[in-house]
Protein backbone atom coordinates (compact mmCIF):
# COMPACT_ATOMS: atom_id res chain seq x y z
CA UNK A 1 0.00 0.00 0.00
CA UNK A 2 1.42 3.53 -0.72
CA UNK A 3 2.13 5.46 2.01
CA UNK A 4 0.58 9.13 2.59
CA UNK A 5 3.26 11.78 0.73
CA UNK A 6 4.97 13.42 3.68
CA UNK A 7 4.12 17.34 4.51
CA UNK A 8 7.37 19.45 2.41
CA UNK A 9 9.92 20.41 5.29
CA UNK A 10 9.69 24.72 5.40
CA UNK A 11 12.72 26.30 4.39
CA UNK A 12 13.87 29.65 5.71
CA UNK A 13 16.37 32.14 4.84
CA UNK A 14 19.02 34.03 6.70
CA UNK A 15 20.52 36.91 4.01
CA UNK A 16 23.90 37.88 5.52
CA UNK A 17 26.70 36.66 7.15
CA UNK A 18 27.68 38.43 9.87
CA UNK A 19 27.22 37.05 14.12
CA UNK A 20 23.54 38.43 13.68
CA UNK A 21 22.72 36.04 10.84
CA UNK A 22 24.90 33.12 12.23
CA UNK A 23 23.15 33.28 15.30
CA UNK A 24 19.87 33.31 13.61
CA UNK A 25 21.10 30.29 11.32
CA UNK A 26 22.20 28.57 14.40
CA UNK A 27 19.14 28.85 16.31
CA UNK A 28 17.01 27.89 13.38
CA UNK A 29 18.91 24.83 12.59
CA UNK A 30 19.12 23.76 16.15
CA UNK A 31 15.82 24.06 16.84
CA UNK A 32 13.23 21.54 17.36
CA UNK A 33 11.75 20.03 14.27
CA UNK A 34 13.97 22.41 12.29
CA UNK A 35 13.19 23.68 8.73
CA UNK A 36 15.51 23.58 6.18
CA UNK A 37 18.12 26.64 6.70
CA UNK A 38 19.94 28.35 4.04
CA UNK A 39 22.59 31.23 5.05
CA UNK A 40 23.54 33.59 2.29
CA UNK A 41 26.22 35.78 2.30
CA UNK A 42 27.79 37.86 -0.59
CA UNK A 43 31.57 37.74 0.45
CA UNK A 44 33.71 35.00 0.04
CA UNK A 45 33.94 34.66 4.15
CA UNK A 46 31.42 35.02 6.76
CA UNK A 47 31.85 37.23 10.07
CA UNK A 48 31.18 40.87 8.56
CA UNK A 49 32.35 43.23 10.70
CA UNK A 50 34.47 40.13 12.15
CA UNK A 51 37.47 39.83 10.62
CA UNK A 52 41.03 37.79 12.17
CA UNK A 53 44.23 37.52 10.34
CA UNK A 54 47.97 36.82 10.83
CA UNK A 55 49.72 40.10 11.73
CA UNK A 56 53.59 40.82 12.85
CA UNK A 57 53.86 37.08 13.74
CA UNK A 58 50.94 36.24 15.37
CA UNK A 59 48.33 33.30 13.83
CA UNK A 60 45.38 35.70 14.23
CA UNK A 61 45.03 39.60 15.67
CA UNK A 62 41.60 40.85 15.05
CA UNK A 63 40.85 43.77 12.01
CA UNK A 64 37.53 44.75 14.25
CA UNK A 65 36.23 44.05 16.97
CA UNK A 66 38.32 42.15 20.02
CA UNK A 67 36.23 40.78 22.57
CA UNK A 68 33.07 40.87 23.41
CA UNK A 69 30.71 41.98 26.28
CA UNK A 70 31.04 39.23 29.32
CA UNK A 71 27.99 40.63 31.52
CA UNK A 72 25.63 40.01 29.24
CA UNK A 73 24.51 36.47 28.55
CA UNK A 74 24.52 36.30 24.93
CA UNK A 75 26.97 36.14 23.37
CA UNK A 76 28.82 34.27 26.25
CA UNK A 77 26.29 31.62 25.91
CA UNK A 78 26.30 31.02 22.15
CA UNK A 79 30.40 30.86 22.70
CA UNK A 80 29.77 28.04 24.92
CA UNK A 81 27.04 26.17 23.67
CA UNK A 82 29.74 25.75 20.04
CA UNK A 83 32.36 24.22 21.65
CA UNK A 84 34.66 27.31 22.88
CA UNK A 85 33.69 27.82 26.55
CA UNK A 86 37.84 26.56 27.60
CA UNK A 87 38.93 28.71 25.00
CA UNK A 88 37.59 31.98 25.92
CA UNK A 89 39.96 34.51 27.69
CA UNK A 90 39.68 37.89 28.87
CA UNK A 91 41.69 41.11 29.17
CA UNK A 92 44.59 41.80 31.35
CA UNK A 93 43.58 43.89 34.27
CA UNK A 94 45.25 47.33 33.49
CA UNK A 95 44.35 51.03 33.27
CA UNK A 96 42.52 52.92 30.55
CA UNK A 97 43.63 56.56 30.04
CA UNK A 98 42.13 60.12 28.17
CA UNK A 99 44.48 62.33 26.74
CA UNK A 100 44.44 65.79 27.16
CA UNK A 101 47.57 67.83 27.19
CA UNK A 102 48.78 64.57 28.24
CA UNK A 103 47.52 60.86 29.24
CA UNK A 104 44.93 61.02 32.53
CA UNK A 105 44.08 57.98 34.20
CA UNK A 106 40.13 57.34 33.81
CA UNK A 107 38.81 57.96 37.41
CA UNK A 108 37.14 55.06 38.63
CA UNK A 109 33.33 55.06 39.74
CA UNK A 110 32.18 55.62 36.32
CA UNK A 111 29.34 53.98 34.62
CA UNK A 112 29.75 54.57 30.61
CA UNK A 113 31.70 57.55 31.54
CA UNK A 114 28.64 59.06 34.18
CA UNK A 115 29.92 59.56 37.61
CA UNK A 116 28.86 57.79 40.42
CA UNK A 117 30.96 58.57 43.13
CA UNK A 118 31.90 62.34 43.56
CA UNK A 119 35.01 61.59 45.82
CA UNK A 120 36.75 59.87 42.94
CA UNK A 121 36.19 62.03 40.11
CA UNK A 122 37.79 65.04 42.85
CA UNK A 123 40.97 62.79 42.90
CA UNK A 124 40.89 63.21 38.65
CA UNK A 125 43.06 65.58 36.92
CA UNK A 126 40.93 65.36 34.31
CA UNK A 127 38.09 67.27 35.31
CA UNK A 128 38.46 71.31 36.11
CA UNK A 129 37.76 72.48 39.28
CA UNK A 130 34.87 74.31 38.04
CA UNK A 131 33.67 71.39 35.69
CA UNK A 132 34.30 69.20 39.16
CA UNK A 133 32.26 71.36 41.00
CA UNK A 134 29.17 71.55 38.32
CA UNK A 135 29.06 67.65 38.61
CA UNK A 136 28.97 67.83 42.06
CA UNK A 137 25.43 69.89 42.05
CA UNK A 138 23.67 66.63 40.00
CA UNK A 139 21.79 65.56 42.98
CA UNK A 140 20.68 69.01 43.79
CA UNK A 141 18.75 69.34 39.94
CA UNK A 142 15.55 68.60 39.28
CA UNK A 143 14.77 65.66 36.71
CA UNK A 144 16.06 66.10 33.46
CA UNK A 145 13.36 65.43 30.79
CA UNK A 146 13.97 62.81 28.26
CA UNK A 147 12.32 64.25 25.36
CA UNK A 148 14.95 64.72 22.86
CA UNK A 149 16.37 61.49 23.48
CA UNK A 150 19.88 62.47 23.24
CA UNK A 151 22.70 61.31 24.91
CA UNK A 152 24.74 63.99 25.11
CA UNK A 153 21.59 66.43 26.08
CA UNK A 154 20.70 64.04 29.20
CA UNK A 155 24.74 64.18 30.16
CA UNK A 156 25.17 68.10 29.83
CA UNK A 157 21.99 68.46 31.94
CA UNK A 158 22.81 66.46 34.75
CA UNK A 159 26.56 66.74 34.93
CA UNK A 160 27.93 69.95 32.28
CA UNK A 161 30.16 69.84 29.37
CA UNK A 162 33.33 68.99 30.77
CA UNK A 163 31.65 65.33 31.99
CA UNK A 164 30.20 64.99 28.45
CA UNK A 165 33.29 65.83 26.51
CA UNK A 166 35.73 64.16 28.90
CA UNK A 167 34.45 61.31 29.80
CA UNK A 168 31.41 60.19 28.53
CA UNK A 169 31.79 61.23 24.80
CA UNK A 170 35.36 59.58 23.98
CA UNK A 171 33.82 56.02 25.89
CA UNK A 172 30.25 55.88 24.04
CA UNK A 173 31.60 57.45 21.18
CA UNK A 174 34.60 55.24 21.21
CA UNK A 175 32.30 52.02 21.73
CA UNK A 176 29.83 53.05 18.72
CA UNK A 177 31.91 55.31 16.72
CA UNK A 178 29.22 58.41 17.89
CA UNK A 179 28.79 61.75 18.14
CA UNK A 180 26.48 61.57 21.22
CA UNK A 181 25.10 64.56 21.19
CA UNK A 182 23.27 63.14 17.74
CA UNK A 183 22.89 59.60 19.42
CA UNK A 184 20.01 58.30 21.67
CA UNK A 185 19.91 57.80 25.12
CA UNK A 186 17.38 54.94 25.12
CA UNK A 187 20.17 53.00 22.64
CA UNK A 188 22.32 53.46 25.50
CA UNK A 189 21.00 50.66 27.68
CA UNK A 190 22.96 51.30 31.47
CA UNK A 191 22.26 54.89 31.27
CA UNK A 192 19.05 55.34 30.23
CA UNK A 193 17.52 52.84 32.91
CA UNK A 194 19.20 55.14 35.26
CA UNK A 195 17.75 58.16 33.73
CA UNK A 196 14.15 56.87 33.65
CA UNK A 197 14.13 55.41 36.94
CA UNK A 198 16.01 58.23 39.17
CA UNK A 199 15.93 61.84 39.20
CA UNK A 200 20.06 61.92 40.25
CA UNK A 201 22.42 59.54 38.76
CA UNK A 202 24.35 59.97 41.87
CA UNK A 203 22.02 59.42 44.69
CA UNK A 204 20.85 56.33 42.20
CA UNK A 205 24.47 54.64 42.35
CA UNK A 206 24.38 54.54 45.92
CA UNK A 207 21.89 51.99 46.06
CA UNK A 208 22.85 50.57 43.02
CA UNK A 209 23.98 46.52 43.48
CA UNK A 210 27.62 46.43 42.90
CA UNK A 211 28.75 44.99 39.53
CA UNK A 212 28.76 41.20 38.85
CA UNK A 213 32.44 39.44 39.71
CA UNK A 214 33.93 38.21 37.06
CA UNK A 215 35.72 39.32 33.22
CA UNK A 216 34.10 42.41 31.50
CA UNK A 217 35.40 41.19 28.40
CA UNK A 218 35.84 37.60 26.83
CA UNK A 219 36.68 36.70 23.57
CA UNK A 220 38.02 33.35 21.95
CA UNK A 221 42.00 32.72 22.43
CA UNK A 222 42.23 32.71 18.22
CA UNK A 223 40.62 35.82 17.87
CA UNK A 224 36.82 36.81 17.24
CA UNK A 225 36.93 35.14 14.31
CA UNK A 226 37.09 31.62 15.87
CA UNK A 227 33.24 33.21 17.43
CA UNK A 228 32.15 33.27 13.66
CA UNK A 229 33.70 30.18 12.60
CA UNK A 230 32.57 28.46 15.24
CA UNK A 231 29.04 28.89 14.76
CA UNK A 232 29.30 28.60 11.20
CA UNK A 233 30.39 25.25 11.73
CA UNK A 234 27.86 24.05 14.21
CA UNK A 235 25.40 25.64 11.93
CA UNK A 236 26.41 22.90 9.14
CA UNK A 237 26.73 20.47 11.42
CA UNK A 238 23.23 20.88 12.23
CA UNK A 239 22.21 20.18 8.74
CA UNK A 240 22.18 24.19 7.64
CA UNK A 241 23.78 25.11 4.05
CA UNK A 242 26.14 27.48 4.23
CA UNK A 243 26.17 29.26 0.62
CA UNK A 244 29.16 32.28 0.47
CA UNK A 245 29.99 34.29 -2.57
CA UNK A 246 26.32 34.50 -2.93
CA UNK A 247 24.76 37.91 -3.41
CA UNK A 248 21.23 38.48 -3.49
CA UNK A 249 19.42 40.96 -5.44
CA UNK A 250 15.87 40.75 -4.43
CA UNK A 251 13.53 38.98 -2.50
CA UNK A 252 9.30 39.51 -3.48
CA UNK A 253 6.33 37.55 -2.76
CA UNK A 254 5.92 34.39 -3.88
CA UNK A 255 3.28 31.58 -3.07
CA UNK A 256 2.46 32.47 0.39
CA UNK A 257 5.89 32.70 0.71
CA UNK A 258 8.98 35.01 -0.82
CA UNK A 259 11.22 34.41 -4.08
CA UNK A 260 14.55 34.97 -2.91
CA UNK A 261 16.51 36.14 -6.31
CA UNK A 262 20.55 35.10 -5.81
CA UNK A 263 22.85 36.60 -8.37
CA UNK A 264 23.04 33.27 -10.78
CA UNK A 265 26.69 33.57 -11.19
CA UNK A 266 27.82 32.41 -7.82
CA UNK A 267 24.31 30.61 -6.69
CA UNK A 268 24.92 27.02 -6.04
CA UNK A 269 21.74 24.38 -5.36
CA UNK A 270 19.06 23.07 -6.29
CA UNK A 271 17.77 24.62 -9.36
CA UNK A 272 15.35 27.47 -10.10
CA UNK A 273 13.79 30.23 -12.95
CA UNK A 274 15.97 32.16 -14.04
CA UNK A 275 16.10 35.82 -15.45
CA UNK A 276 18.42 37.92 -16.63
CA UNK A 277 21.09 35.93 -14.65
CA UNK A 278 18.82 35.86 -11.36
CA UNK A 279 17.92 32.72 -9.87
CA UNK A 280 14.91 32.12 -8.38
CA UNK A 281 14.01 29.86 -4.77
CA UNK A 282 11.28 29.83 -2.54
CA UNK A 283 11.54 30.19 1.19
CA UNK A 284 8.77 30.45 3.77
CA UNK A 285 10.49 32.89 5.83
CA UNK A 286 13.56 35.30 5.32
CA UNK A 287 15.43 36.77 7.97
CA UNK A 288 16.95 40.09 6.89
CA UNK A 289 20.31 40.36 8.59
CA UNK A 290 21.74 42.70 6.84
CA UNK A 291 22.34 46.64 7.20
CA UNK A 292 19.71 48.57 6.93
CA UNK A 293 20.18 49.89 3.83
CA UNK A 294 20.91 46.65 2.24
CA UNK A 295 17.84 45.38 3.60
CA UNK A 296 16.26 48.45 1.90
CA UNK A 297 17.77 47.77 -1.66
CA UNK A 298 15.86 44.46 -1.70
CA UNK A 299 12.60 45.05 -0.41
CA UNK A 300 12.15 47.63 -3.93
CA UNK A 301 10.37 45.37 -5.23
CA UNK A 302 8.75 43.30 -2.54
CA UNK A 303 5.90 45.09 -2.47
CA UNK A 304 6.41 45.91 1.24
CA UNK A 305 4.45 49.31 2.62
CA UNK A 306 6.96 52.52 0.97
CA UNK A 307 7.65 53.55 4.75
CA UNK A 308 9.56 50.10 5.65
CA UNK A 309 12.21 51.25 3.27
CA UNK A 310 12.18 54.87 3.99
CA UNK A 311 12.70 54.01 7.35
CA UNK A 312 15.75 51.51 6.94
CA UNK A 313 17.47 54.10 4.42
CA UNK A 314 17.02 56.61 7.33
CA UNK A 315 19.38 54.47 9.45
CA UNK A 316 23.00 56.15 8.85
CA UNK A 317 26.32 54.49 9.40
CA UNK A 318 29.53 56.07 10.63
CA UNK A 319 32.99 54.75 8.41
CA UNK A 320 35.95 54.12 10.62
CA UNK A 321 39.32 52.51 9.85
CA UNK A 322 41.52 51.03 12.28
CA UNK A 323 45.62 50.64 11.96
CA UNK A 324 47.54 47.92 13.65
CA UNK A 325 51.31 48.63 14.31
CA UNK A 326 53.63 46.50 15.12
CA UNK A 327 56.65 48.78 16.86
CA UNK A 328 60.09 47.67 19.08
CA UNK A 329 59.52 46.53 22.86
CA UNK A 330 62.76 48.20 23.53
CA UNK A 331 61.38 51.71 22.43
CA UNK A 332 58.35 51.53 24.39
CA UNK A 333 58.10 53.69 27.82
CA UNK A 334 58.02 52.22 30.91
CA UNK A 335 55.26 54.77 32.27
CA UNK A 336 53.72 52.89 29.81
CA UNK A 337 53.28 49.43 31.17
CA UNK A 338 50.10 48.02 32.73
CA UNK A 339 48.40 50.56 30.20
CA UNK A 340 45.57 48.86 28.23
CA UNK A 341 45.03 52.16 26.13
CA UNK A 342 43.65 55.60 25.82
CA UNK A 343 40.87 57.70 24.19
CA UNK A 344 40.96 61.11 22.99
CA UNK A 345 38.12 63.52 23.43
CA UNK A 346 35.73 64.87 20.44
CA UNK A 347 37.70 68.92 20.73
CA UNK A 348 41.11 67.31 20.59
CA UNK A 349 40.63 64.72 17.92
CA UNK A 350 42.16 64.95 14.73
CA UNK A 351 41.73 61.65 12.86
CA UNK A 352 42.93 59.44 15.58
CA UNK A 353 39.60 58.45 18.66
CA UNK A 354 41.27 55.83 20.34
CA UNK A 355 44.66 53.73 20.34
CA UNK A 356 44.73 50.32 21.95
CA UNK A 357 47.65 49.03 23.36
CA UNK A 358 47.09 45.27 22.30
CA UNK A 359 50.02 43.48 23.40
CA UNK A 360 49.07 44.93 27.13
CA UNK A 361 45.47 44.31 26.91
CA UNK A 362 45.68 40.53 25.70
CA UNK A 363 48.35 38.46 27.34
CA UNK A 364 48.56 36.03 24.62
CA UNK A 365 49.20 38.67 22.19
CA UNK A 366 52.50 39.51 24.61
CA UNK A 367 55.81 39.56 22.66
CA UNK A 368 59.13 40.10 23.88
CA UNK A 369 60.47 41.93 20.84
CA UNK A 370 57.19 43.97 19.79
CA UNK A 371 54.39 46.18 20.73
CA UNK A 372 50.98 45.57 19.28
CA UNK A 373 48.69 48.78 19.26
CA UNK A 374 44.90 49.47 16.85
CA UNK A 375 44.38 52.88 16.20
CA UNK A 376 41.06 53.45 15.50
CA UNK A 377 40.60 56.91 13.09
CA UNK A 378 36.77 58.31 12.27
CA UNK A 379 33.93 58.41 13.40
CA UNK A 380 30.22 59.97 13.24
CA UNK A 381 31.02 63.11 11.87
CA UNK A 382 34.42 62.83 11.35
CA UNK A 383 34.89 60.95 8.08
CA UNK A 384 38.25 59.21 7.55
CA UNK A 385 37.88 56.89 4.00
CA UNK A 386 38.44 59.24 1.34
CA UNK A 387 41.93 59.59 2.41
CA UNK A 388 44.08 56.68 0.69
CA UNK A 389 46.06 54.19 3.29
CA UNK A 390 49.46 56.32 3.32
CA UNK A 391 47.92 59.33 4.89
CA UNK A 392 46.11 57.16 7.08
CA UNK A 393 48.80 55.42 8.09
CA UNK A 394 51.22 58.52 8.58
CA UNK A 395 48.14 60.34 10.95
CA UNK A 396 48.03 57.32 12.71
CA UNK A 397 51.82 57.08 13.71
CA UNK A 398 52.21 60.87 13.96
CA UNK A 399 49.43 61.71 16.20
CA UNK A 400 50.08 58.36 18.56
CA UNK A 401 53.38 59.77 18.82
CA UNK A 402 52.54 62.86 19.49
CA UNK A 403 50.32 61.86 22.48
CA UNK A 404 52.87 59.88 23.89
CA UNK A 405 55.68 61.63 23.44
CA UNK A 406 57.60 59.77 21.22
CA UNK A 407 58.49 59.02 17.71
CA UNK A 408 57.10 55.64 16.75
CA UNK A 409 58.51 53.37 14.05
CA UNK A 410 56.71 50.48 13.05
CA UNK A 411 58.45 47.23 11.99
CA UNK A 412 54.95 45.83 10.46
CA UNK A 413 51.59 47.66 9.94
CA UNK A 414 47.79 46.62 8.72
CA UNK A 415 45.09 49.06 7.54
CA UNK A 416 41.56 47.71 7.97
CA UNK A 417 38.68 49.77 6.47
CA UNK A 418 35.53 49.17 7.57
CA UNK A 419 32.69 51.47 5.78
CA UNK A 420 29.36 51.45 6.98
CA UNK A 421 30.73 49.97 10.31
CA UNK A 422 28.49 51.47 13.03
CA UNK A 423 25.16 52.08 12.46
CA UNK A 424 23.87 55.73 14.10
CA UNK A 425 21.21 55.42 16.81
CA UNK A 426 19.64 58.70 16.42
CA UNK A 427 17.36 60.27 18.65
CA UNK A 428 14.49 58.27 19.16
CA UNK A 429 16.15 55.34 16.67
CA UNK A 430 14.41 52.78 18.48
CA UNK A 431 10.16 54.07 18.53
CA UNK A 432 10.76 54.51 14.35
CA UNK A 433 12.41 50.68 13.92
CA UNK A 434 9.47 49.59 16.39
CA UNK A 435 6.83 51.59 14.62
CA UNK A 436 8.79 50.19 10.73
CA UNK A 437 8.57 46.13 12.38
CA UNK A 438 4.46 46.44 13.19
CA UNK A 439 4.69 47.11 8.94
CA UNK A 440 6.85 43.67 7.89
CA UNK A 441 4.50 40.99 6.72
CA UNK A 442 4.69 37.90 8.83
CA UNK A 443 7.44 35.60 8.07
CA UNK A 444 9.46 38.58 7.00
CA UNK A 445 12.04 39.36 9.83
CA UNK A 446 14.99 41.68 10.41
CA UNK A 447 17.81 40.90 13.06
CA UNK A 448 21.15 42.92 13.52
CA UNK A 449 22.94 46.08 14.38
CA UNK A 450 20.99 48.02 12.75
CA UNK A 451 17.76 47.46 14.77
CA UNK A 452 18.44 46.30 18.29
CA UNK A 453 21.64 47.28 19.45
CA UNK A 454 25.13 47.66 18.17
CA UNK A 455 27.44 45.26 20.19
CA UNK A 456 28.21 41.54 19.64
CA UNK A 457 26.21 40.31 22.29
CA UNK A 458 23.14 42.35 20.67
CA UNK A 459 23.54 41.33 17.67
CA UNK A 460 23.51 37.80 19.02
CA UNK A 461 20.07 38.22 20.34
CA UNK A 462 19.14 39.94 17.72
CA UNK A 463 19.23 37.10 15.56
CA UNK A 464 18.24 34.79 18.39
CA UNK A 465 14.82 36.72 18.18
CA UNK A 466 14.66 36.48 14.49
CA UNK A 467 14.78 33.09 14.32
CA UNK A 468 12.03 32.76 17.42
CA UNK A 469 9.47 34.84 15.04
CA UNK A 470 10.57 32.84 11.97
CA UNK A 471 9.79 29.44 14.36
CA UNK A 472 6.35 30.79 15.55
CA UNK A 473 5.43 31.84 11.80
CA UNK A 474 6.36 28.41 10.10
CA UNK A 475 4.24 27.11 13.27
CA UNK A 476 1.21 29.01 12.17
CA UNK A 477 1.80 27.96 8.36
CA UNK A 478 1.63 24.29 9.92
CA UNK A 479 -1.60 25.00 12.08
Amino acid sequence: MPQPAQPAQRRVAVIGGGIAGLAAAHALAAAVGAPQVTLFEADDRIGGKIHTTPFAGHAGIDEGADAFLARVPWATALAREVGLGDELVSPAAGHAAVWLDGLHRIPAGLLLGLPTDVAKLARSKLLSTRGKARAAIEPLLRRTPLDSDSLGDYVRARFGNEVHERLVDPLVGSIYAADTDRFSLAAVLQIAELANTSRSVLLAARTRPPAPAGPVFFAPRAGMGAFAAAVADAFVSAGGTLRTSAPIVGIEPSSGGWAVQVDSGSAVGEPGSTSRGVQHEHFDAVVLACPAGAAARLLDCSGVAAEVSTTLRAVTTADVALVSLAVPAQAWPRSLVGMSGYLVPKPQQNLVTAVSFGSQKWPHWADPDLQLLRISLGRDGLPVLHLDDATLLAAAVDEVSAHLGLALSPCHSRMSRWPGAFPQYRPHHGARIEAMQRMLPTGLLVAGASYHGIGIPACVRSGQIAAQSALRHLKSLAD
